[in-house]
């Protein structure tokens, strides 16, 4: 159990977006709408981040909200963020997966948390830039933090979107269905069946299995998709949702219990990596990670999707010259 003494009136009220691109924008400016906190967006591109904060900045009166946001060039100006939330890198391209960027992102992730967390050594930090789960234990090694400060987003996108196709499907609400994606965030991810329901009935009871075994391929490969058919660049309006979702968990001390990607220091028989799995999340940061019952076939996949993870750690600490 992490400590979480930090009295409720002193939440955390200033998030720096790193990366102005599609993904911290539109993180960005969901925060802003709903009125959560104060943002600074930062970005190496002269001129990208203070556009976008300006545009962002003159929303205030039709939204209603009355919170700030900074585009800057300068870490200083992100000085006193209680959580940091790292979007920048490059995005896939068609036919390129996720751990074909980890050489190329792990350098801009390890650059950007030094100089971010140089001026906000209490923050939290939340990792969207892919290959996920690689660079939230990069982003680990390089802050110093204490692990259960430091997460990826990726079990809430990937539930989300198999949320969204169990829906379409069953041609009902999607917030009537409740679905559960482990492992990492990669062809390799495991959704789970099991505990998956629509309004408290068990999927596997509505859906057959060849069908669903569909739906999950397709949940799996939800981001490829999505850049088979822009072309250039890859999915953000869901990628930004769920972070602000981990975002206002930890702003509102909700302790949701919500798949993120945490460090295992022996849950499921795994150890020293970074990897979907529930956990609980408030104002501390995560509070728990919790061990879920799994089919055999399950715990395989798990161990499957976790080795792929673990195999590409190295590659990732040659940047840190470990």
């Amino acid at each position: 159990m992490t400590d979480t003494s930090l009295p409720l009136t002193h939440l955390p009220r200033q998030v720096t977006v790193v990366g102005a691109g599609n993904v911290g924008s539109t993180l960005a400016q969901r925060i802003l709408e709903h009125n959560l906190a104060n943002v600074v967006l930062v970005d190496i591109v002269s001129g990208r981040p203070q556009g976008v904060a300006l545009d962002l900045s003159q929303t205030a009166g039709s939204e209603g909200h009355n919170r700030t946001i900074i585009g800057t060039n300068d870490y200083q100006d992100t000085a006193k963020s209680d959580i940091v939330v790292i979007t920048a890198g490059l995005p896939r391209r068609p036919g390129m997966t996720r751990d074909d960027l980890t050489q190329v992102n792990g350098k801009i992730v390890a650059d950007t948390l030094r100089q971010a967390l140089a001026v906000s050594p209490h923050a939290s930090v939340i990792v969207v830039t892919n290959p996920l789960d690689v660079m939230t234990y990069l982003a680990w090694k390089v802050s110093g933090l204490p692990p259960h400060r430091v997460m990826g987003m990726a079990g809430v996108l990937d539930s989300a979107r198999f949320q969204t196709f169990l829906a379409w499907e069953l041609g009902v609400p999607p917030r009537d269905v409740s679905a559960m994606v482990l492992g990492g965030h990669g062809d390799l991810m495991v959704p789970l069946p099991s505990y998956t329901t629509v309004s408290g009935i068990p999927v596997t009871e509505l859906i057959s299995a060849p069908r669903l075994g569909e739906l999950i391929e397709r949940t799996r490969n939800g981001g490829a998709e999505i850049v088979q058919l822009l072309k250039q660049g890859g999915a953000y309006y869901a990628p930004a949702s769920s972070a602000y979702v981990m975002v206002e968990a930890m702003l509102l001390n909700q302790r949701r219990i919500l798949p993120i990607a945490a460090y295992l220091t022996g849950q499921y028989g795994l150890d020293d990596l970074y990897l979907g799995v529930p956990c609980r999340l408030g104002q501390g940061g995560i509070e728990d990670i919790l061990e879920l019952t799994l089919t055999p076939g399950e715990q395989v996949a798990l161990v499957r999707s976790a080795a792929s993870v673990k195999a590409q750690i190295p590659q990732a600490l040659v940047l840190l010259g470990s």
